[in-house]
């Protein structure tokens, strides 16, 4: 029942609050709804009017944290973005899989594992972050880019499934 009730809750910021232009000032005061619900969320949490964030309990934020339009965020498992993260425009973070069952993945087993995306890092525009997806820090995953599994060292991340592209600095 509680997780209902959160996502009942989700929808109604997303459907009172959709009409109002992304502008900084309404951006956080949309992210300020969404806060009171999520398990953790710094200050100046920015949601632009497209966004679709799910299991908010789940969803844990630093500060200075910005999702664009059209993102979906479905935290079903810990969801975890760092300090100055930006996720671009459609990308999608999903902590959970589904398994198969019979010939079927409908009523498979849900396999769900935590999401990390460190301090300072960007995920460009309609990437795809899945169950036990790790950004480092400062580290950028391409538009377009599938990320699966995980990555510790600071770099430029794509492909599908991402891989190491180049390293920060180097």
């Amino acid at each position: 029942m509680k997780h209902k009730l959160f996502l009942l809750y989700a929808w109604f910021i997303w459907a009172f609050t959709f009409f109002l232009p992304d502008i900084g000032v309404l951006m956080r005061f949309r992210g300020g709804l969404y806060s009171l619900a999520m398990g953790e969320c710094g200050k100046n949490f920015q949601v632009s009017s497209g966004a679709r964030l799910f299991c908010l309990p789940n969803l844990t934020c630093g500060n200075d944290v910005y999702i664009a339009t059209n993102v979906v965020i479905n935290a079903c498992e810990k969801i975890i973005l760092g300090n100055e993260v930006m996720v671009g425009i459609g990308s999608t973070l999903v902590s959970g899989n589904h398994t198969l069952l019979e010939k079927s993945y409908r009523y498979g087993e849900s396999e769900r594992e935590e999401i990390f995306i460190g301090a300072g890092a960007w995920i460009a525009g309609n990437a795809l972050v899945l169950a036990g997806g790790r950004l480092p820090e400062s580290s950028l995953l391409a538009g377009g880019a599938v990320l699966s599994k995980s990555f510790y060292e600071p770099g430029i991340y794509g492909g599908i499934p991402a891989k190491l592209i180049k390293l920060n600095g180097k």
